[in-house]
């Protein structure tokens, strides 16, 4: 059984792991990772949360067809994006030692 003492420290652990988790998504706010497509016609910056700050289209681009266009957009988008999950589930794993294991959480 557990006594009151281990149950007060267990309680302040998950308060200390709270507050770094909290700092996480803070930095995480203010993480820029960038993605590209066409060889660096089209660039993208989105920050650790999934959200889109930038969006870059070389002028040389727009003289191609609005389908292929379209294309790199998404590519350089979900390349951005698939960077900016990798660094928030490393960060994330980070403060909370692997015990989320191979959870996904959207946003982190």
């Amino acid at each position: 059984m557990f006594s009151k003492g281990n149950m007060s420290k267990m309680l302040k652990q998950a308060q200390e792991v709270q507050k770094q988790i909290e700092n996480v998504q803070n930095e995480l706010d203010d993480l820029h990772i960038s993605g590209e497509s066409g060889g660096g016609m089209v660039k993208v910056t989105v920050n650790g949360k999934m959200e889109l700050l930038d969006l870059n289209l070389q002028d040389d681009i727009l003289e191609e067809d609005k389908d292929m266009i379209e294309d790199l957009i998404i590519s350089a988008v979900n390349n951005a994006m698939t960077k900016a999950q990798e660094e928030s589930q490393n960060r994330m794993s980070e403060v909370t030692g692997g015990m989320m294991g191979n959870m996904k959480i959207p946003g982190m």
